[in-house]
């Protein structure tokens, strides 16, 4: 047994990047620990979150809701990316390689949401 959201891809993948996220805020100076660092991981976490949420007993407008829920706390991880890079806590290396997972995923979730018309 398992439910709905278990098997979607983009489930799947945002639970991942969540917990590379978590990783890479770990390494994040201590004085960022209340701000910057507990803002990307509540961020990516909200991605697998609200995916789950808006698969479950939802009508196909308000599971698109979510996704556009899911969608935006994307956008909100790419711009705590910025941030992180601006400050010197990510190399550009790593910077890159988290954008583009993240690029990569925000067009599966719009792919998926669009086969949600009603």
């Amino acid at each position: 047994m398992s439910f709905k959201f278990e098997k979607l891809h983009i489930w799947q993948k945002a639970m991942k990047l969540g917990e590379e996220i978590n990783e890479t805020a770990s390494k994040f100076p201590k004085k960022e620990i209340y701000n910057l660092s507990s803002q990307i991981r509540r961020a990516a976490d909200s991605v697998a979150l609200n995916i789950s949420e808006g698969s479950i007993l939802q009508s196909k407008p308000e599971h698109r809701r979510f996704l556009g829920y899911s969608i935006r706390s994307l956008a909100e991880v790419v711009t705590c990316l910025y941030k992180a890079k601006y400050r010197s806590y990510l190399t550009e290396t790593d910077f890159i390689k988290k954008y583009n997972e993240c690029y990569l995923l925000m067009n599966m979730m719009i792919a998926f949401r669009n086969t949600l018309k009603t």
